[in-house]
């Protein structure tokens, strides 16, 4: 074969070979290792997030603070990159395997080790660069050391770039013990840890905020209870319940079992066959919604893709606004729309958006749930549109794949025995039911928690991965006691 990708895979298999990774094992592990091994690699995750990067400045600055958590990263500390090359290297990854460049079987063998030790280069290089981004951008040195040592700030920026770096290269490496000796994926294991971390501190931490309460709701409560008598929180109501976190606790209950009932969600495809030896009939088979990857990712996207869509539009509106323009709308001093169409497609964060209590400047109760009906349509009819362009763009892997799983199952099928043919019209005939059902359903969710909030402030976008992950997660471990 003389093609580029062929012979590129000929020059770079011997030196990509010379760059260590973490071996599979040859034997089943049992469950027990896998449980030790993953609650060390999060004890170890855990330890680099609390160590700060030595020589670094007060006056550093920190990058990507809104994705710190998909990107399981915690700042100025040895886990500062964070995941962000695993999966940067991924997504180049998948580009570069695909059919029309190198065209990898990633069956074979020898095309499965190039993937895996190109993964490792291209995580190599992605630590690389962002390590030196940071330092020589971000990461100023602190002056009051480099004199303590009696060296140059540009020494203390090398030790910078060598603990940033140090760090990325461990959790790339941590990565590949959790996925491949531990549970679940490294990847989803640090997202939850973080976003977990956020939580449980939203929940149980006695330290008080500026107002005199604790942050932890647990903890406010049981102040409260000894404190506030109870008609003083009669008489705030909602607000009170609000401004002490109880309805966000409430919510992100609510979204956690909510995101659990539709990933385990089956629908029944009906497929031709025989239920009987007498007699046709049709065979009932059960589909988890989580086996239509789309149905779950499509709704997370465009969710975050919604919100900076909204985002943008209101730019475009304080623009206007800034050079006398109210026609779309009229801004606050903090650059929120008050009136206008920009008003009503503006995204709603939280109840200090729609709760009248709450609000800065007090609306009709027409015009908030105006604003509210548009920021649920936006996103719900958007995730909808990608997901059926998803459908008729995408090379349609999942339906091959849940039709082996029908044919493979041994169920007879009328006609054709366990013929692909028959259950591919039976799978295609409810992939767009499906596709509408869980990209709706789930987005719909989303801005309705979001509206209500979370603890600690938590993204929905990130507390619905981390229940997604907790849940596969959960699955893994049920099916290896079963």
């Amino acid at each position: 074969m003389k093609r580029w990708g062929y012979k590129l895979k000929l020059k770079l298999a011997p030196l990509l070979s010379k760059i260590p990774m973490v071996e599979r094992p040859k034997r089943h592990v049992p469950l027990e290792t896998r449980l030790l091994v993953t609650i060390a690699i999060l004890i170890l995750y855990f330890a680099m997030g609390n160590i700060p990067l030595f020589g670094l400045s007060p006056e550093a600055m920190d990058l990507f603070v809104r994705w710190h958590a998909l990107f399981a990263v915690e700042r100025f500390s040895l886990s500062a990159v964070g995941i962000m090359p695993i999966i940067n290297a991924s997504l180049i990854l998948q580009i570069l395997a695909g059919p029309k460049i190198m065209k990898l079987d990633l069956t074979n063998p020898e095309d499965q080790a190039f993937y895996l030790n190109m993964q490792k280069l291209l995580v190599l290089c992605f630590v690389f660069f962002t390590s030196f981004t940071y330092v020589t951008g971000f990461y100023m040195p602190n002056q009051d050391i480099a004199s303590q040592l009696g060296v140059s700030p540009r020494f203390i920026s090398c030790l910078l770039f060598l603990q940033v770096f140090f760090g990325g290269m461990l959790i790339y490496y941590m990565e590949e013990v959790v996925s491949k000796w531990g549970l679940g994926s490294g990847l989803g294991l640090f997202i939850v840890a973080n976003i977990s971390h956020q939580i449980i501190t939203a929940l149980i931490s006695p330290f008080h905020d500026a107002g005199g309460w604790a942050v932890g709701v647990i903890p406010r409560w049981i102040e409260i209870a000894k404190q506030v008598e109870p008609y003083e929180m009669s008489e705030a109501g909602m607000v009170f319940l609000f401004e002490h976190h109880f309805i966000a606790l409430i919510a992100t209950i609510a979204l956690f079992f909510l995101v659990v009932y539709l990933v385990c969600a089956r629908i029944e495809i009906r497929i031709p066959g025989y239920l009987k030896r007498r007699g046709r009939g049709r065979v009932r088979f059960p589909i988890k919604l989580a086996h239509f990857s789309y149905a779950i990712v499509v709704p997370l996207v465009f969710f975050n893709l919604g919100m900076a869509l909204q985002a943008g539009i209101q730019a475009l509106g304080r623009v206007l606004y800034s050079h006398g323009t109210t026609i779309l709308g009229v801004y606050d001093e903090w650059g929120n729309a008050v009136s206008g169409l920009m008003y009503y497609l503006s995204p709603i964060y939280g109840p200090h958006d729609w709760f009248p209590s709450l609000m800065s400047i007090p609306h009709a109760g027409w015009q908030i749930a105006v604003r509210a009906v548009a920021n649920l349509t936006i996103v719900v009819v958007g995730a909808m549109i990608i997901a059926l362009l998803w459908l008729k763009l995408s090379p349609g892997l999942e339906t091959k794949d849940i039709r082996a799983m029908v044919r493979d199952s041994g169920l007879p099928i009328y006609g054709h025995s366990r013929s692909l043919k028959v259950i591919k019209r039976a799978v295609e005939r409810y992939t767009t039911r499906i596709a509408m059902m869980g990209c709706g359903s789930l987005s719909a969710l989303l801005v309705i928690a979001n509206m209500f909030g979370t603890l600690g402030m938590v993204s929905v976008l990130y507390l619905t991965v981390a229940v997604v992950v907790i849940y596969g997660i959960y699955e893994e471990i049920a099916s290896e006691l079963v």
